[in-house]
Order: structure tokens, then C-alpha cells, then sequence
């Protein structure tokens, strides 16, 4: 399945008007932000790697793209932006790359950096759907690791979102691949915490 397939349908998921603040949280070389601002060319669009390689692709391709992107560096821990500074904060196969503890700690940095009602979008490998996309996904374990990848196979990624303090969390979508099954989550900032 091409990858822009399931990033397009995160994004369609987010809802992205021209007045939102829209944070890419592990944007690698910035597909998905640049797909943001596409189809939402008002919007004010942000991506955070950890990665200086990954961060010097993504300002090269947008530079090339000739799009308005602002793209920063995060050190693992903490967000550089302030609180409540997002609407959206999208992400895509960034999750399965973390322990559980980083996984839980860079929740709880989202939280902290989306405005009271803001949105997380996240699609990411979850619990497979059928016998053949888990012995797929067993490829991807071997190859990313299984420590970081357990989690994700468990299907433990929306509990993890909930224990960070996100309301309405749902799995909205599957998509069967040949490496195992991509799930969709959506979850909430309250109002008022």
C-alpha cells in the first residue's frame, strides 16, 4: 500500500483548516507535513525530529517544494514550543520506534504543547487484525526492534494514550499491508484538565 495513501487519510482524518497551528511530531523528511500543507495551504505547519539527518532532508525538500514549513529539532524530552501552542498534532510510523517510556513521555509532551480541545492524529503499526498481517509484522520487529515495537503489536498504544491524559481515543482505520496492519488513532485534549 503506498504510503501516501494512509498519510492522506490521517491527514483528511485531522481536518486541517487554514486557521489551525498543526504540529508533525517525528516529521523525518517532512512527506507528511508538506502533504499538510497542501491540502490546507493556510495553516501554519511545524515538524520536530529528533534525527539531524532526517532534519536537513526535510528542509531541503521543502525548500524545494517552496513551501512555508518550520521544521525544529527535539532532544527526546522536551517539546521547544510552549504550552498550548497546537490545534493538531499529527504523526506517522514514529511511535513504534520508542520504548514504552519514551512512547508515554512523548505523549505527555504533546498533551503539553496542544491547546485545551486540540487533536492528536496518529497512524502507526497496532495489534494486527489477522493471523498473515502478524507473522508479517514479525519482519518489521526484527528489523526496528522488537523492545520498541511490543507495545504496537499489543495494541497498547491508545491505553498508552489514555494513561497520558487524552480523552476520547479511538482506532478510526486499518490498513492491511504487507508488512502487518497500520491503524489510525484520533484522541482529544480536554477543555479543562
Amino acid at each position: 500500500m503506498p504510503e501516501e495513501k494512509f498519510k492522506a487519510a490521517l491527514i483528511e482524518q485531522a481536518h486541517i483548516h487554514a486557521d489551525h497551528s498543526v504540529l508533525d511530531f517525528g516529521c523525518g523528511s517532512a512527506t507528511l507535513s508538506v502533504m499538510a500543507k497542501e491540502m490546507s495551504p493556510g495553516s501554519k505547519i511545524s515538524g520536530v525530529d529528533i534525527d539531524l539527518n532526517n532534519i536537513a532532508i526535510a528542509k531541503s525538500k521543502i525548500s524545494e517544494q517552496g513551501v512555508e514549513i518550520n521544521i525544529d529539532t527535539y532532544d527526546g524530552v522536551v517539546l521547544p514550543y510552549e504550552d498550548n501552542s497546537f490545534d493538531k498534532v499529527i504523526s506517522s510510523l514514529v511511535f513504534h520506534h520508542l520504548t514504552a517510556e519514551q512512547k508515554i513521555n512523548s505523549l505527555k509532551e504533546i498533551m503539553r504543547v496542544l491547546k485545551p480541545g486540540g487533536e492528536l492524529h496518529i497512524a502507526d503499526w497496532c495489534k494486527a487484525k489477522n493471523a498473515i498481517s502478524r507473522g508479517a509484522f514479525y519482519l518489521v520487529q526484527i528489523l526496528d526492534g522488537f523492545e520498541t515495537t511490543t507495545d504496537n503489536v499489543k495494541g497498547l498504544l491508545p491505553k498508552f494514550i489514555k494513561e497520558s491524559g487524552f480523552d476520547k481515543v479511538q482506532e478510526t482505520m486499518f490498513f492491511n499491508t504487507i508488512f502487518g496492519t497500520l491503524g489510525l488513532i484520533k484522541a482529544i485534549k480536554a477543555e479543562r484538565l
